[in-house]
């Protein structure tokens, strides 16, 4: 993968696509070498792991895809529910959440790449964070997805380091 400071001249969605997969790529990152019970364990103050965080992130990434495609989200949550995404259920695993998000990954990286343009639209579903009859750009999603990767990498970082030392730029 090149660095995302190696833009992609006149290539605005290859540019945007290099930066979201940066970003997924600090998270995974963060949870290589791990045993299953260190990337589903939860050592500092905060209830999240690195699992959680794996998993949270593809449900994420889903969630924003399907909005896109204005489709519904086979794997939506209830709003009582939604914590179940920062942790592994019975039966997941690491390797399991990073799969699904590799096969999520692909299906958004077509997707952006099959849109004619990235001023495209869609609208945002009824909710009390979100402007009421707002729509956003396909741009405007993938700079979310960067945000919200880089602060769950940030996460990331300091569960590691706090495991097992190992340093994020190290």
């Amino acid at each position: 993968m090149a660095h995302p400071t190696q833009e992609i001249a006149g290539d605005e969605r290859g540019t945007l696509l290099l930066f979201v997969e940066d970003q997924r790529e600090a998270l995974r990152r963060a949870a290589t070498g791990l045993t299953a019970e260190q990337a589903a364990s939860r050592p500092t103050a905060s209830e999240l792991s690195l699992a959680g965080l794996v998993k949270h992130a593809a449900e994420v990434e889903l969630n924003w895809l399907r909005m896109a495609q204005q489709k519904p989200n086979e794997h939506r949550r209830a709003p009582e529910d939604w914590h179940e995404g920062f942790r592994l259920a019975e039966g997941e695993t690491l390797e399991s959440a990073l799969a699904f998000w590799d096969t999520v990954k692909e299906e958004m990286t077509g997707f952006i790449e099959s849109l004619p343009s990235l001023d495209d639209d869609f609208p945002l579903p009824p909710a009390p964070w979100f402007p009421q009859d707002a729509t956003v750009s396909m741009r405007w999603m993938l700079l979310h997805l960067v945000r919200e990767f880089a602060r769950h990498a940030g996460h990331a970082d300091i569960i590691r380091e706090t495991l097992d030392g190992t340093k994020a730029m190290g």
